[in-house]
């Protein structure tokens, strides 16, 4: 069991940045990729960016890509989110994952997941 416990998130305008955190606790973090996912009112749950357990190069969403960044911290046990030049339809929850997984047809989803996050960009 992995336990995953995000923060970082609230008010920003559009334009600003965040970082959120998230610190993970259980099994081996260092043997899981680790991940970010977002989810807007109304609509599905999406990905936005990965990180191997194995560091190397991260995955993005298009619409996150050049404004995102996600990295680990292993001896913290802690990946993180950067966010630049956040728009207002980056307003979601926030939810960090372990153990993500991408179909073949491209789709993603994860074995682990935390409670989320708010993050809210006005306009």
């Amino acid at each position: 069991q992995v336990q995953l416990v995000e923060s970082g998130g609230g008010l920003v305008q559009a334009g600003g940045s965040l970082r959120l955190s998230c610190a993970a606790s259980g099994r081996t973090f260092s043997s899981y990729g680790m991940g970010w996912f977002r989810q807007a009112p109304g609509k599905e749950r999406e990905f936005v960016a990965t990180i191997r357990w194995s560091g190397g190069i991260p995955s993005y969403a298009d619409s996150v890509k050049g404004r995102f960044t996600i990295s680990r911290d292993y001896a913290k046990s802690t990946v993180y989110l950067q966010m630049n030049s956040l728009k207002p339809e980056d307003t979601a929850v926030y939810y960090c994952v372990a153990d993500p997984t991408r179909s073949s047809s491209g789709s993603y989803s994860a074995k682990y997941w935390g409670q989320g996050t708010q993050v809210t960009v006005s306009s």
